[in-house]
C-alpha cells in the first residue's frame, strides 16, 4: 500500500513571551548547578532532617548520597533542556504557563523522592509524582486518548503506589523505624518473617512505576502527552523511581535468591518482550517508548546480579540512557512538530530539511546502538561485563544480547530512516527547520553523550559515587570498569546483526504485527481494560440490585449489617454477669426516663402511619435529652432537644404538605417482622456491648487531664465545651467543615425552591 502523502505541517514561529516561559529553565538549572558543586567541589553526603509528626516516629530527613545524586544530575541537567525545548515547542499555545507550573511542581516531587530518608516522606513525594504525571499526560485533555492514556497512568502507578504505603509500613514495623539510612545501616529486620510480603509489596509499586511486566502497557499508552513531558518523565526521570527504590533496597536484599532472583528474571523478561514489541509499531514515539521499558528491565535485571561490579553498569547506564533517549525524543517532537505526522511509512529524506535535528539524532542513536567511543557503548560494555562476573541463566544473557540487537535497529530507524532514507512513493512538503529552542536541547544532550564517551573521567565523579551507595556493605569495592572505547570488537556481531533487522524491519514488522494480534485478547492491557469496563457494570449491577428505587431494602440491610456488626463486637468482649449490672439507673428521673425511652421505642413498632411514627420517634429524641439533664450533661440535653423539635417540627410539616389532598399515606406491612427482628436483635447487642464495655477496668487519665487543665489552660469551666473547641478543635473544625459542605450542598435546592415561589409556582 502507498503510504498518504504527509500534510503540509503549521509551523509555529517563536511567539513573543516565549523567552519569558523559557527563563523557567533557571530553576532546574540551579538544580543542576547545585549538584556539580556537590560532586565535583564539595564531595560526601549530605543529610538533615527535622521533626514532622515525632508521635508516629515520621521525621522530615533527607539523605544526598551518591545515588540520589546522580538522580538529581538527571533532573536538573535533563530538566534544563526539556524546560528550553517546551519554551520553543509550546510557543504560542494559551496553555505553556500550566505546563511550566506543572512541570516544576514534577520537578521537587522528583527531588524530594530520590532525597527522602523516611519511608512515608517518600511516599508522600512518590505519590505526587503519579498525580503530576497524570496531569502532564493527560495535558491535551480535550482529546479523548490523553484523557485515557493519563487515566491508565494514574490507575497502574496510583495502584502500585498503594502496595507501596502497605509495604513501607509493614517494613516499618518489623524494622521499629521508617528511616532508610537505618534500615540500610542495621540489616536485621530482613531476617523478620513479615519482610518478604513487605518487599514483595513495595517491588510491585516500584515495578509499576518502571512499567516492568505485567504493568509494561501503559508507558507507549502514555505517549499522548506533549514530547517535552515524554522526554521529562518518560525517558529520564519518572519512569526510573522503580530502578531508584529497587536499588536503594538492593545492598540490604542482594545478598537473598528470593530478591535477586527475581529481579534478574523479570528484568530480562521485560527488557526482552518490549523490544519485540517495539517491532510491531510504527509510531516513532511508540518505538522509543517501548525501548525504554527494555532499558528499564535491563537496569532492573543488574540490580538483581550479585557482586560487585552490577552497581557500576547501574550508575553508567541510567546516565548513558537518558542522554540518548532524551534527545530521541526530542528528535521525535521536531519531527512531528514539522512534519505534522509521526508514522515512519509517512516521512524519510528530513536530513536536508532538517539537518540540526538530523545531527542530534545521529549523535543520540550512535550512544543507542552502543557504537563505540559513545558513553552507551562503555555502559553496555559494562554491562556485559556484570552479567559476565555474575554466573546467571545463560538464557538471561540470550535475552540482553537480542535485546542490544532490536536497540541497533530501532537506532537506525530513529536516524538514518527517518532523516537520509528516500522513498518515491512519499511526498514531502515543504518543510523548515524546528526553532532554535528546539534544536540545541536534542543537539547538546546527545553531544553530550559522545563526549562522555571519549572523556568518562567527565563524569567519574557522578557515576563511582552512586555505584558504592548500590554496593552491599560487605561487598569488595572493586574499582569500576574504565569507560572507555578499546573494545569496540565485541560489539560488530551485535552491530552487523541490528543492521540486518534494520534492513528487514518492514518485513518483520508484518509478522509480529499479525503474532501480537493473535495473543492481544490475553495480553495485560485487554485484561485491563476488561477490568476498567467491568467497574461501571459491577457498580450499575449493584446499584439495581441494592437500590431497587424503595429507600427499604437499603436502610434494612445497612441495619443488618450493623446489627452482625455489634454481636461480633460483643462476642469479642469478655462475658459480663447479669446479676452484677443495675437493672434501673440511680434517681427517679433518669428511671423515668429510661422506662419512657423503652416504652417509646417498643411503641414504634406497631404504627403504619408515618406521621404517627415521625411523632414517636421524636419522643424517644426528647426522653433522650431527659435522661442527658439528670445525667448532669446540661449541654448535651439543650443540644439533643433542639435537635429533636426542629426535626419533629419540619419533617411534620413536610409529611402533612405532600398528603394533603390524598388519603393519609402508610407504612407498607411487607419486611415488619425482618424489621422488628434486626431492630430488637441491634438493641439487645448495643446493650450488651454497653455492659461490657463498661465492665472493664475504667482508665480515667484523660478526665483527670482535662478536669485538670480546661480552667487553667483555656480558661473554661465546662469541660465538654473546652474539649470541643480547645483540645480537640481539629476535631470540631472538620465537623463544621461537613455541616458548612452539607450547607452548600443544599444552596442550589434552596435557590431553585424560592424561585418557584417568587414566580408563583409549586414548592
Amino acid at each position: 500500500m502507498t503510504p498518504a502523502p504527509v500534510a503540509p505541517a503549521a509551523h509555529h514561529h517563536a511567539a513573543p513571551g516565549t523567552s519569558r516561559w523559557a527563563l523557567a529553565a533557571l530553576v532546574p538549572l540551579a538544580l543542576f548547578a547545585a549538584v556539580l558543586w556537590q560532586a565535583f567541589v564539595h564531595g560526601g553526603d549530605i543529610a538533615f532532617s527535622w521533626a514532622w509528626a515525632p508521635a508516629i516516629g515520621v521525621e522530615a530527613a533527607f539523605n544526598i548520597d551518591g545515588l540520589a545524586l546522580l538522580m538529581l544530575a538527571l533532573i536538573g541537567g535533563i530538566g534544563t533542556f526539556v524546560f528550553v525545548y517546551a519554551g520553543g515547542y509550546m510557543a504560542g499555545m494559551a496553555q505553556r504557563g500550566r505546563l511550566f507550573a506543572t512541570l516544576i511542581v514534577f520537578m521537587a516531587a522528583m527531588a524530594g523522592t530520590v532525597t527522602a530518608d523516611n519511608l512515608i516522606l517518600m511516599l508522600v513525594f512518590w505519590e505526587a509524582t503519579s498525580l503530576t504525571s497524570f496531569l502532564l499526560v493527560g495535558f491535551k485533555h480535550d482529546y479523548e486518548s490523553a484523557r485515557k492514556s493519563a487515566l491508565q497512568a494514574l490507575v497502574v502507578t496510583a495502584g502500585g503506589g498503594l502496595c507501596l504505603l502497605a509495604g513501607a509500613l509493614l517494613l516499618g514495623q518489623a524494622a521499629g523505624t521508617y528511616s532508610i539510612s537505618a534500615l540500610l545501616a542495621d540489616t536485621a529486620w530482613v531476617e523478620h518473617p513479615i519482610t518478604p510480603v513487605a518487599m514483595l509489596l513495595v517491588a510491585l509499586g516500584a515495578l509499576t512505576k518502571s512499567a516492568q511486566l505485567p504493568f509494561h502497557f501503559w508507558l507507549p499508552n502514555a505517549m499522548a502527552a506533549p514530547t517535552p513531558v515524554s522526554a521529562y518523565l518518560h525517558s529520564a526521570t519518572m519512569v526510573k523511581l522503580g530502578v531508584y527504590l529497587l536499588a536503594r533496597f538492593d545492598p540490604a536484599l542482594g545478598e537473598h535468591a528470593w530478591w535477586s532472583q527475581a529481579l534478574v528474571a523479570l528484568g530480562a523478561l521485560t527488557a526482552f518482550w518490549s523490544m519485540l514489541l517495539a517491532l510491531r509499531e510504527r509510531d516513532l514515539k511508540r518505538i522509543l517508548a517501548w525501548s525504554t521499558v527494555s532499558a528499564l528491565g535491563t537496569l532492573v535485571m543488574l540490580i538483581g546480579l550479585p557482586g560487585a561490579a552490577p552497581p557500576g553498569a547501574v550508575a553508567a547506564f541510567l546516565l548513558a540512557h537518558a542522554l540518548y533517549k532524551a534527545p530521541l525524543f526530542f528528535v521525535a517532537g521536531n519531527v512531528d512538530h514539522c512534519t505534522g505526522t509521526r508514522n515512519i511509512d509517512r516521512i524519510c529524506g528530513l536530513a536536508p530539511h532538517m539537518p540540526w535535528t538530523a545531527a542530534a539524532a545521529l549523535l543520540a542513536a550512535a550512544s543507542m546502538a552502543g557504537m563505540p567511543f559513545s558513553l552507551g557503548f562503555a555502559a553496555k560494555e559494562m554491562i556485559k561485563a556484570a552479567q559476565a562476573a555474575s554466573d546467571v541463566w545463560a538464557w538471561v544473557g540470550y535475552s540482553s544480547i537480542g535485546a542490544s540487537v532490536i536497540a541497533v535497529a530501532v537506532a537506525g530507524v530513529a536516524a538514518f530512516r527517518v532523516f537520509w532514507h528516500q522513498r518515491s512513493s512519499v511526498t514531502l512538503p515543504e518543510i523548515h527547520e524546528a526553532g532554535w529552542a528546539m534544536r540545541w536541547p536534542p543537539l547538546l544532550v546527545a553531544t553530550f553523550g559522545i563526549v562522555f564517551g571519549l572523556f568518562p573521567a567527565l563524569v567519574a565523579p557522578l557515576i563511582e559515587p552512586a555505584a558504592q551507595a548500590m554496593r552491599a556493605a560487605s561487598a569488595v569495592g572493586e574499582p569500576l570498569p574504565a569507560l572507555n572505547a578499546s573494545m569496540a570488537g565485541t560489539v560488530a556481531l551485535t552491530l552487523v546483526s541490528g543492521l540486518v533487522l534494520y534492513v528487514l524491519w518492514d518485513r518483520v514488522h508484518d509478522v509480529m504485527d499479525r503474532l501480537f494480534r493473535m495473543i492481544e485478547p490475553a495480553s495485560t492491557l485487554a485484561w485491563y481494560d476488561r477490568l476498567m469496563a467491568a467497574i461501571p457494570a459491577l457498580a450499575a449491577a449493584l446499584t439495581r440490585r441494592v437500590q431497587p428505587g424503595s429507600i427499604d431494602l437499603p436502610l434494612l440491610v445497612a441495619a443488618g449489617v450493623i446489627a452482625l456488626a455489634l454481636i461480633a463486637a460483643v462476642w469479642l468482649f469478655p462475658p459480663v454477669t447479669i446479676g452484677e449490672l443495675p437493672l434501673l439507673p440511680d434517681g427517679l428521673g433518669m428511671t423515668v426516663a429510661t422506662l419512657l425511652l423503652l416504652a417509646v421505642s417498643v411503641l414504634a413498632l406497631l404504627p403504619r402511619s408515618p406521621l404517627l411514627l415521625l411523632l414517636l420517634a421524636g419522643f424517644g429524641g426528647l426522653a433522650s435529652a431527659a435522661f442527658f439533664l439528670f445525667a448532669a450533661a446540661p449541654d448535651v440535653a439543650f443540644t439533643q432537644f433542639t435537635v429533636e423539635v426542629a426535626f419533629i417540627v419540619v419533617a411534620s410539616v413536610l409529611i402533612i404538605r405532600f398528603s394533603r389532598g390524598r388519603a393519609e399515606g402508610s407504612l407498607r406491612n411487607e419486611r415488619r417482622l425482618p424489621r422488628a427482628a434486626i431492630a430488637i436483635t441491634s438493641g439487645l447487642a448495643v446493650a450488651a456491648l454497653l455492659a461490657a464495655t463498661t465492665a472493664l477496668p475504667q482508665d480515667d487519665a484523660q478526665a483527670v487531664y482535662f478536669g485538670a487543665n480546661s480552667a487553667t489552660a483555656a480558661n473554661g469551666l465546662n469541660v465538654v465545651n473546652v474539649v470541643l473547641v480547645d483540645f480537640r478543635a481539629v476535631d470540631t473544625l472538620g465537623e463544621i467543615a461537613v455541616v458548612a459542605a452539607a450547607a452548600l450542598a443544599l444552596l442550589p435546592l434552596l435557590g431553585r425552591l424560592l424561585r418557584r415561589r417568587r414566580d408563583g409556582g409549586p414548592t
